[in-house]
């Protein structure tokens, strides 16, 4: 993997979405939890084109899948 120094507010800006700390919360308090059968690209909530943001991140082990895991984690919480 590598590793990158992006923060979730530039992941967020990436998947078009509300970027401030308190945004994130709320998106994450919001969506949470994930069911564990449910992958994260397949989640609800995202639209077509965040998806495959999420897909290309962790298919391709970009400097983005770090936070995308760890994305993946606040929201099966």
């Amino acid at each position: 993997m590598l590793l990158g120094t992006h923060t979730f507010e530039e992941l967020f800006q990436q998947l078009g979405l509300p970027s401030s700390p308190a945004q994130i919360e709320k998106f994450v308090q919001m969506h949470s939890p994930i069911q564990k059968h449910v992958a994260l690209p397949y989640a609800y909530f995202w639209n077509d084109d965040q998806a495959e943001f999420i897909k290309e991140a962790i298919s391709e082990d970009s400097e983005w899948c770090g936070l995308v895991d760890q994305l993946d984690v606040l929201l099966r919480h």
